[in-house]
């Protein structure tokens, strides 16, 4: 439910963001404007990550709605800010100019605790004071016994195939992306972005889905995590590529340029992942809600 909402977070703000950026009020030549535009969107999208967090655990008969509701709040941002003190305490370490004063710091800890914390808790309460729809088919209360499953349907190859086609979707595009972010090129064409997320959402779904078909058919009902990573198995894919991209595209040398390159990296793959892992999650909720509301029972 932590997952699920953060992703939702996420893909709110990537949303308004390429919105902003279709419509000329983000500029990508003026990068502290549009990284500053990024946080603010991701700290005021609260109230879906609340909202989002708080269905998905209501519908999983979870009742610690405060742990629940912090942890939305508080645990994959505390991570990436700790990873990013650490980062910018090596870059102090070595007199980098590019280290962030601690004045930014000060304002990122006031944003988080005063802003996006009580939007967080703002969504989660009306998530959990919205009543749950009825289920489509009774359901019983006794878990039956999961047949043994084929080698086919393990976890490891449903995430090595699921992830394969959502990174296969972003490639592209994700070379320009890291070009201007790593080579310091211009990214302008942001209709294009648009247009890769729509697909990439599509084909996140699609293969979720799919997949989370055959597990049923095999009888095997716990398909909630599953349907997460199957999809968001593609941020391992991303990370993939960030190797093959250093050593292909860049000329880094030193050990807190690479540190730094590998980091950001990394919690940008674990972004992705989130994003792509809430897309399979609510595709195949719809999907199995969908399926299980078509079956007549007599």
């Amino acid at each position: 439910s932590v997952s699920v909402g953060t992703g939702v977070q996420l893909l709110c703000m990537s949303f308004i963001s390429i919105a902003c950026a279709l419509l000329g009020f983000l500029s990508p030549a003026n990068r502290g404007g549009l990284l500053t535009a990024t946080l603010l969107l991701f700290v005021l999208m609260g109230v879906p990550a609340g909202y989002g967090a708080s269905r998905t655990f209501k519908s999983l008969r979870g009742v610690e709605w405060r742990a629940l509701t912090l942890l939305t709040a508080t645990a994959y941002p505390a991570a990436i800010f700790v990873v990013f003190t650490l980062l910018n305490l090596a870059l102090w370490s070595h007199g980098s100019t590019g280290a962030v004063p601690a004045g930014t710091f000060v304002a990122l800890l006031a944003m988080w605790f005063c802003v996006s914390l009580p939007l967080v808790f703002v969504g989660a309460f009306l998530g959990f004071k919205r009543p749950l729809p009825a289920p489509p088919t009774r359901t019983n209360e006794i878990p039956r016994q999961i047949p043994p499953q084929g080698w086919f349907l393990g976890r490891a190859v449903t995430m090595a195939v699921g992830g394969v086609l959502p990174f296969g979707a972003v490639f592209i595009e994700l070379f320009f992306i890291m070009t201007s972010v790593w080579l310091q090129r211009f990214y302008y064409v942001f209709g294009f972005l648009a247009l890769v997320l729509l697909i990439l959402i599509i084909t996140c779904a699609e293969m979720a889905i799919v997949l989370c078909y055959f597990q049923l058919c095999n009888e095997d009902y716990n398909w909630w995590w599953r349907a997460f990573l199957t999809s968001g198995s593609s941020g391992l894919y991303l990370f993939g590529y960030s190797i093959m991209y250093f050593h292909s595209q860049l000329e880094i040398d030193g050990f807190v340029p690479t540190l730094m390159y590998f980091t950001y990296m990394a919690v940008f793959s674990t972004l992705f992942f989130l994003v792509t892992g809430t897309i399979g999650f609510y595709s195949c909720q719809k999907f199995v809600w969908a399926i299980y509301a078509a079956i007549k029972v007599d």
